[in-house]
């Protein structure tokens, strides 16, 4: 059998981490429960579903219900995740995630996947670019927008040991990995490379070429990259910390600028006190800027949203002119 590319570079997605990482704790704990509304398959549950089928509930298309039943089981002392497409999930089941799980504070966990544009011929109706803003205005619930398959996996055991209402934000497209060697711990970003020009934060496959950037242009630039791999509780010393440093930023996400990393970076600056002189340092968000996504190769898209990484080396030098300005 001839390998694919991916396969030959060992390229791993973070829907393949998930599924991984759900017979490791299925081992390890017998609480822990999977349901999937009829995309068994696309969110990587074939495995566990065969190995456990007495802990895998297939709800069919009716996502409402799997989050309602998925409440239930956590009433009884179980740990369900509850897989699905982010556009059905939380798209179509926010009112009863917000009444039936997180009002009580239930340790369900919602998955969502096929986010940002790297689905991208899939279309605008399959690319969930909205819910990191519909999960972190939630009472209670915790969000999680892992970089890699590595990054996935220790998540899912964080997520396990926690037992707290949490939503975990996976992609399809299989990219490199570059959290193989970084420790994981729900709220606190990781620094990915130290620097001393400019900060750039963002979370998800879509830092793979935010490193590439700063790798390009090392020997002229000196950028920091944080990880925030959580975006509530979000970790506000570590941006403050880099920001007081660099005293530039980038944000850069695979989701609506409103309401995402932008959006959670200036809340939580505007909340601190050292924080709140930090929101007018030279800056620009990388994102979706209030449009649907398309239909499109992913690498198109990224490079007519600007979130390629030529677009991010010119935004790079972009803020960092208007520092010295």
């Amino acid at each position: 059998m001839t390998k694919t590319k991916s396969q030959e570079l060992n390229l791993k997605s973070t829907r393949d981490g998930f599924g991984e990482a759900m017979l490791e704790v299925a081992t390890t704990n017998p609480e822990v429960m999977a349901l999937c509304a009829d995309l068994t398959e696309s969110m990587r549950l074939e495995k566990f579903a065969q190995t456990y089928p007495e802990r895998f509930v297939q709800v069919g298309i009716a996502e409402q219900n799997m989050v309602g039943v998925a409440a239930g089981l956590a009433i009884v002392g179980k740990l369900p995740f509850a897989a699905s497409f982010a556009v059905f999930s939380p798209g179509r089941t926010w009112e009863q995630i917000r009444d039936s799980i997180c009002y009580s504070n239930l340790p369900v966990i919602i998955v969502g996947g096929h986010t940002g544009l790297n689905v991208g011929e899939d279309g605008y109706t399959q690319q969930g670019l909205e819910d990191l803003a519909l999960m972190r205005v939630l009472p209670n619930m915790i969000v999680i927008a892992p970089g890699d398959f590595a990054e996935t996996k220790k998540a899912v055991h964080a997520l396990v040991a926690l037992k707290k209402p949490a939503y975990l934000r996976l992609t399809r497209e299989k990219l490199p990995e570059f959290t193989k060697n970084t420790n994981f711990e729900i709220g606190k970003a990781n620094i990915i490379k130290e620097g001393t020009d400019l900060t750039i934060i963002g979370n998800g496959p879509i830092l793979t070429e935010v490193i590439t950037a700063q790798q390009n242009l090392q020997n002229n630039f000196s950028v920091e990259i944080i990880n925030l791999h959580t975006i509530k509780p979000i970790d506000t010393e570590t941006i403050i910390n880099s920001l007081q440093k660099t005293k530039a930023f980038i944000t850069i996400e695979e989701h609506q600028i409103i309401g995402g990393v932008y959006s959670a970076v200036i809340e939580a600056l505007a909340q601190d006190k050292e924080g709140s002189k930090l929101i007018g340092l030279p800056h620009l968000a990388l994102g979706l800027k209030d449009t649907f996504g398309e239909s499109g190769a992913m690498r198109e898209l990224w490079q007519k949203h600007n979130l390629d990484n030529t677009a991010i080396e010119q935004t790079i030098k972009q803020v960092i002119e208007w520092k010295h300005a």
